[in-house]
């Protein structure tokens, strides 16, 4: 049987969140993803094909799966026209967290997955000093550098070959689309400038994925030196490249094997935690 995903809404202070629960019985862990911008919480339950969605996924191996609309976004209480920066998000994120743990059973804690702009989120999260029950940080889509020419205009095309994604992709993802709100359309570009501050903060392992045809972020080998280099308080920094996909990892024909490599990496992450 296939896990049922149900919306749910998590108090964050004066404001009021929406996400997708897709809840294990007795979770091993709970993994906690936050969408790329311009789309939504579905990005991760994605319906063009069975073996796309990362929530089932996750719960058939045992993990409670919470994607959270972040603020800004039309599904969520805050106005949508404006938004909010990335330190208020993590921080109406990490309230909303809060509220999950003190109703939902988390078995050994919590792991933060981000795609896209919603990896600046996590990463900041995780840079806080109440990280204890953050177990590990699985980011995709995102990195340290932009690549050579990159604009607002032009991150839309960066999709990758049609190819790499399941017939139906785009009509069933309509859904899941929507505006950036501005402040964080703002933001984009000034993540370089606080990527190595808020890297040296963050002090659980991590691990990147790059797409065999992601175009926004730079991942070459010196590209990735620098990126791995920030990490100063983190036990294990990874680098993953991802074969026959987009950007837009979670939504085509490989997805499956990338969030098994992500879990994978969250199941590594277990007994560090059982033996501190």
């Amino acid at each position: 049987m296939t896990p049922e995903v149900r919306r749910i809404d998590l108090v964050a202070g004066e404001l009021t969140l929406s996400a997708l629960l897709c809840a294990a019985e007795n979770p091993r862990a709970v993994v906690v993803a936050l969408h790329g911008a311009g789309t939504s919480a579905h990005y991760f339950d994605g319906r063009a094909h069975p073996d796309v969605s990362l929530l089932t996924l996750g719960a058939r191996l045992g993990y409670t799966m919470l994607a959270i609309d972040r603020p800004g976004y039309p599904a969520s209480a805050p106005d949508p026209t404006v938004g909010q920066s990335i330190s208020q998000q993590a921080g109406t994120l990490a309230a909303a967290l809060g509220t999950f743990r003190a109703n939902h059973p988390v078995g050994q804690g919590l792991f933060l997955l981000g795609h896209s702009f919603g990896s600046a989120v996590a990463m900041t999260i995780a840079a806080e000093p109440d990280t204890t029950e953050l177990l590990g940080l699985d980011l995709s889509g995102w990195g340290a550098d932009f690549a050579d020419g990159l604009n607002l205009d032009t991150v839309r095309l960066h999709w990758g070959p049609l190819r790499l994604y399941p017939p139906g992709t785009f009509r069933s993802g309509a859904a899941m689309l929507g505006p950036v709100p501005p402040r964080e359309r703002a933001e984009v570009f000034t993540w370089t400038t606080r990527f190595a501050d808020i890297a040296a903060k963050v002090p659980i392992p991590v691990r990147f994925t790059f797409a065999e045809h992601e175009a926004i972020w730079r991942h070459d080998p010196a590209a990735l030196r620098t990126l791995t280099a920030a990490f100063h308080a983190s036990p294990r920094v990874l680098v993953d490249h991802h074969p026959n996909a987009g950007h837009n990892i979670s939504l085509g024909w490989t997805a499956r094997a990338h969030h098994l490599r992500s879990l994978a990496f969250f199941e590594e992450c277990l007994p560090h935690r059982g033996a501190s």
